[in-house]
């Protein structure tokens, strides 16, 4: 122990462990800038006329097709989306999956807490405005410009409303420093850009 304490206080030892610290710090940092270019490269557009093969379906607003089940977006507590774009109230929702069209709370397309670049309050009618079929092709360009990196995540999406549920959940481009909403008023989005950035 003795020993170890006198060669401690020797200058050339600290000097060693300042230096091999100061290397590793170094080469940490370059790795991580590494990353961050190699991340945002993954992020940009490769070119126009390279498109990922997606599998959505979007759904034409007029289509004659009867839906005997639907899905929903389940999670609510109070409120519900189905997959033609209706929200309703729990209490509203029929057997099959869908909104009761009939009920006084039930509203196809809404978009009530939305704001004008696609970031709501409510989870449901985020889901239920990205639903719009003129938002059609916002998602294409969005999921033509989609990166490699994001595309295992939306290649399991197979149709418009699974899009949308996905693209409406929280994800890191509504969070800032990882651990505050950038807007806790609007912070499910399914518009291009993130949510504007609130000062603190």
């Amino acid at each position: 122990m003795m020993v170890l304490r006198r060669l401690l206080r020797k200058r050339w030892v600290l000097g060693v462990v300042f230096g091999l610290s100061l290397i590793y710090f170094l080469t940490s940092t370059l790795k991580q800038e590494e990353r961050t270019i190699r991340d945002r490269t993954l992020l940009e557009v490769r070119d126009s006329d390279h498109r990922i093969p997606w599998k959505v379906r979007f759904n034409l607003g007029n289509s004659s097709r009867q839906f005997t089940q639907c899905r929903n977006s389940i999670q609510g507590k109070t409120l519900l989306t189905d997959e033609l774009g209706y929200v309703c109230e729990r209490k509203d929702l029929l057997v099959n999956g869908c909104c009761n069209v009939n009920a006084p709370s039930s509203r196809q397309y809404i978009c009530k807490s939305c704001l004008a670049n696609g970031c709501c309050s409510i989870y449901e009618y985020c889901v239920s405005c990205c639903l719009q079929p003129d938002k059609q092709p916002l998602l294409e360009r969005f999921l033509n410009r989609a990166a490699e990196g994001f595309q295992n995540l939306f290649t399991a999406v197979e149709d418009h409303f699974e899009l949308c549920l996905a693209k409406c959940r929280t994800s890191s481009q509504s969070v800032q420093h990882e651990n505050t909403y950038r807007n806790p008023q609007a912070k499910y989005c399914y518009g291009e850009s993130p949510p504007e950035l609130l000062p603190v």
